[in-house]
């Protein structure tokens, strides 16, 4: 006999905020869904958990399936249950947020999503159901977290110059960073390796590159090192 539930279960889904980091801007992922509710409309990639994955393997699917991205910085964010956030059903949301290296990825729409495209964290079309309110928690931990972990290399090409690496953090925290200090600050925390080649195809002095020395941080975050920006 099949067992029979006292309650009613919500349905449960993942919604991702995949940000990036340009030239200019920092910007956010969305797809413009292909179907009801709220067809035509912008919203974060996501979708319903099969009941045989995990909730990180259904935020993993669902970004390569709508997006086609693979292989991202991927963590858990927040829990949405709004009663009516959803207009089909009780659903119940758990938020992540991604970071990309925009020069490694090529995003493209696929299963519902009618298309996808990189947004200007600063001007955001409307979107469906309550992503809007998932986007703002995403940003603000994402701005409150990059000054004490260093997970905004996840935004930068494997090998970077100093001012693309300051650029960053002013984009991302929205104020100018005195240069010399952030320089004198970063560097001596000794986690950056200076590599023996500088930029090309450049039309000012070509700059040296350096590399984050992640192995090099592990290690240190054992003996109590803290990073702080």
């Amino acid at each position: 006999m099949p067992f029979s539930y006292e309650y009613a279960r919500p349905a449960l889904t993942v919604d991702c905020a995949v940000f990036g980091l340009d030239e200019q801007d920092l910007q956010v992922l969305l797809i413009r869904r292909g179907q009801e509710p709220y067809e035509g409309r912008w919203a974060l990639p996501g979708g319903f958990v099969h009941v045989d994955e995990t909730l990180d393997e259904a935020a993993l699917r669902e970004l390569e399936e709508e997006t086609g991205l693979r292989k991202v910085y991927l963590e858990q964010l927040y829990t949405f249950g709004g009663i009516d956030r959803d207009p089909r059903e009780r659903v119940v949301t758990v938020a992540y947020y991604a970071l990309v290296k925009l020069s490694d990825h090529k995003v493209k729409a696929a299963t519902d999503a009618a298309d996808a495209a990189w947004f200007d964290v600063n001007d955001l079309p409307e979107l469906a159901f309550d992503h809007r309110e998932i986007f703002e928690v995403a940003l603000a931990r994402l701005k409150g977290k990059v000054r004490y972990q260093p997970i905004g290399f996840e935004l930068l090409p494997r090998k970077f110059t100093l001012t693309q690496l300051q650029r960053m953090y002013e984009t991302i925290l929205e104020r100018k960073l005195d240069k010399r200090n952030f320089r004198k600050k970063i560097l001596g925390m000794d986690l950056l390796v200076a590599l023996d080649e500088v930029q090309k195809d450049v039309a000012h002095r070509a700059a040296r590159l350096y590399k984050f020395d992640d192995r090099r941080y592990r290690k240190l975050v054992k003996q109590g090192f803290s990073f702080e920006i």
